[in-house]
């Protein structure tokens, strides 16, 4: 039995399941049958679209926004069915229960309950809020730029740079971007930062250098009044897409790497920069992509080469896993690292005093600012989008941390 086989046959039974669930509340709440075989043919429609888009497309292409839009569309009509299956699976205790109450009772044992219409119409009306929510992530909520703000204290911090202040980008993934006027907002709004410093952490494209032609332009005009450096992101390497040959991969990464230059960044390759203000200096620190279960290229010690321990420090590395496993108890003291990578999954929820995305099932520091061991890791949410054309919840971030000295 091929080992593919098993996992197939898995997701085809929870299809099933979750769909069963979803037509058995449209068939309570209505007995008309064009509203429930309109709904069942739909969602076929659905999963035929995105199966036949996932065995079509061509792999030397990467992932296009045709393939992103077949996976919009599939989240957005199946996480909602999550919803209809808890709240009928939790009314499928409840008649069981009472199933079983009646069998062991001296009375007469009663048939099982139907379903109650309006359980139904509570289940479809919960799922009509992430219904909605995913509709206005792929319309507009990938452009919803949110401008977040920390001011961090150091006592070590060199007095000249007491005020110094730093707009944080990251995953810029050109390759999805499919609108200039949003995409130049953006753009717009992290220069009315005016920030001393401007750096980018990774991600550039999703795969090809060339997703970024169209954008040059509009990535030219970032400014920032003391310079702009990036580093490289797992995406940049091109490993997630085939190549006609290994020599196509390397020059592509090789273009990849150029593309910092058309556009302004220093991009720091396992090297650090001093930037000096008044006679007194910080060092700037770029590694090479290093996460947990992706490329380990990244050479902290290189990059630290020369630089002194009482320095103080900011690291510019793509992945916060890079940050939980090998920087933060680094006696030599990195002061303030700067990743990005998760994007907090593009999807969650975070209101104040309550935060949830799936991706802290996977990351410890997922989104946001994070302290440990009296150091810092600011995990900035992404510019951009990749895998879901959207976001629901989780927006689009341009980070402003000004350091200040005690």
């Amino acid at each position: 039995m091929p080992r593919w086989l098993i996992p197939v046959l898995i997701l085809v039974v929870l299809i099933v399941i979750v769909e069963i669930y979803t037509f058995q509340a449209f068939k309570t709440i209505s007995a008309n049958k064009w509203i429930r075989f309109s709904f069942l043919a739909l969602s076929i429609a659905v999963y035929i679209y995105f199966f036949v888009t996932i065995l079509t497309y061509d792999r030397s292409k990467g992932q296009t926004p045709q393939f992103q839009m077949a996976m919009g569309v599939l989240l957005t009509f199946s996480i909602p069915k999550l919803f209809v299956i808890l709240v009928l699976f939790g009314e499928d205790v409840y008649r069981w229960i009472v199933k079983a109450i009646s069998a062991i009772s001296s009375s007469e044992t009663q048939p099982l309950v139907g379903r109650r219409k309006f359980i139904s119409q509570l289940a479809l009306g919960i799922a009509s809020i992430p219904f909605m929510s995913f509709i206005y992530g792929i319309v507009q909520g990938k452009y919803n730029y949110k401008v977040i703000k920390y001011q961090l204290v150091f006592d070590d911090l060199p007095e000249a740079f007491d005020g110094y202040t730093i707009t944080q980008i990251s995953d810029i993934h050109s390759g999805s971007f499919t609108n200039k006027e949003k995409i130049q907002y953006g753009v717009d709004l992290i220069n009315e930062q005016q920030s001393d410093l401007l750096l980018f952490t990774g991600d550039i494209v999703n795969n090809k250098a060339d997703e970024m032609d169209n954008w040059i332009d509009v990535f030219a005009q970032l400014k920032a009044k003391e310079g702009k450096y990036a580093i490289l992101g797992n995406h940049d390497y091109g490993d997630y897409m085939d190549w006609k040959s290994p020599e196509d991969k390397v020059k592509n990464f090789e273009d990849v790497k150029k593309i910092h230059q058309k556009i302004g960044f220093d991009l720091l390759l396992d090297e650090h920069r001093y930037l000096e203000k008044d006679g007194q200096q910080i060092a700037l620190l770029g590694v090479e992509n290093w996460g947990k279960g992706f490329n380990q290229a990244g050479d902290l010690a290189k990059a630290s080469a020369n630089i002194k321990k009482e320095d103080f420090k900011i690291l510019m590395s793509h992945d916060p896993s890079h940050w939980q496993e090998k920087v933060k108890k680094d006696d030599f003291n990195y002061h303030l690292t700067l990743s990005g990578h998760t994007h907090g999954l593009q999807m969650g929820i975070e209101i104040p005093g309550f935060r949830f995305s799936p991706s802290q099932f996977v990351y410890k520091q997922w989104a946001g600012l994070y302290q440990e061991y009296g150091r810092y890791i600011n995990v900035n949410r992404g510019f951009g989008y990749h895998a879901f054309p959207g976001r629901v919840g989780i927006w689009p971030e341009i980070t402003v941390i000004e350091l200040k000295k005690t």
